[in-house]
């Protein structure tokens, strides 16, 4: 007789597993591993580049991938997969991200409100078109997949669940990382970590710079979203696989700011980029241990409440 599939009631969605066999090197993953997956024998899944991990309660995960291509590759195999009971399941993308100094700090962990791909659309070289243009169309027969709107009454439930816990639990960032922050003269950028919402612009390319930075915040604007407060490169991607087999409605996406997504004053955009992570990969295990810690409180409560018809599940 067949097992029956494992019934999963949160699947988090990482990018990036970069550990050297003793528990170092740059990691979305570890945190919610040790919260979650300790002792759990990982499931190989065909098309996945790593297996997923599911625990007792039916908290699942797994490292997807960088970029659009094979993050939603991996996410449809999973999906796809007949072990796993996906039916009901809420889902959250986690990881690493860059933001805007005017919008957020470093450290803080920000709520998708709206998932938005800077990528899909008509793109010319500045120099020609009318100088100050955006130079970037819609693609309209591509503008109902270039922008997705998240369930704004999970949002909001989620917010005020992580907002709680940061209020009881300050959210962390090194000494040498607050030194970083200081650079920036935005009170955004030398604010103390804290929760948020907004935008989420996916694009492949590692985008930097305040000129790149503002036609992200423009092409948020094309489509209606709310303001651009982080770049990433799988957001949009994950949640259309999703969105096409289990629907929009339980999927949320929670990034923190590993870094800025432009210089400071003094910098030109291209030394900065030769140097950025090295200013905040110190930092990088503290962000990532804010970001486990809101989706954590999320993630815990709707196991909690699985099943009562109440909170969350609503």
């Amino acid at each position: 007789m067949a097992a029956r599939p494992i019934k999963v009631k949160v699947f988090i969605a990482t990018m990036f597993e970069f550990d050297d066999g003793n528990g170092q090197g740059a990691s979305e993953f570890r945190h919610w591993k040790m919260r979650y997956w300790q002792g759990v024998t990982p499931v190989a899944v065909r098309g996945a580049p790593h297996p997923v991990y599911c625990n007792r309660d039916g908290v699942c995960g797994a490292v997807l991938g960088i970029g659009k291509v094979r993050s939603s590759a991996a996410m449809q195999a999973i999906l796809l997969d007949p072990r796993f009971d996906f039916s009901e399941a809420y889902f959250v993308i986690s990881g690493a991200a860059g933001a805007p100094p005017s919008k957020a700090t470093i450290g803080s962990v920000i709520w998708g409100t709206w998932l938005v791909d800077a990528d899909l659309g008509h793109r010319w070289s500045p120099d020609e078109g009318t100088a100050g243009e955006l130079p970037f169309l819609p693609c309209r027969d591509f503008e109902t997949t270039s922008a997705l709107q998240l369930n704004p009454a999970l949002v909001a439930e989620a917010m005020k669940l992580s907002a709680e816990l940061s209020i009881a639990t300050p959210l962390k960032r090194s000494a040498a990382v607050e030194t970083y922050c200081s650079r920036y003269p935005d009170a955004e950028a030398r604010a103390a970590p804290s929760v948020g919402a907004g935008t989420h612009v996916t694009s492949d390319c590692f985008f930097h710079g305040a000129g790149l930075s503002a036609q992200a915040q423009a092409i948020a604007r094309l489509y209606g979203a709310d303001d651009y407060v982080i770049s990433e490169m799988e957001g949009i991607a994950i949640a259309q696989v999703i969105q096409q087999l289990h629907g929009l409605e339980r999927v949320m996406s929670l990034r923190v700011a590993a870094n800025f997504d432009q210089p400071p004053p003094g910098e030109t955009t291209v030394q900065h980029l030769a140097v950025a992570l090295e200013h905040t990969t110190d930092g990088l295990a503290d962000s990532i241990d804010n970001l486990e810690k809101v989706g954590g409180r999320v993630v815990d409560h709707i196991v909690a409440h699985w099943g009562q018809g109440s909170g969350i599940r609503d």
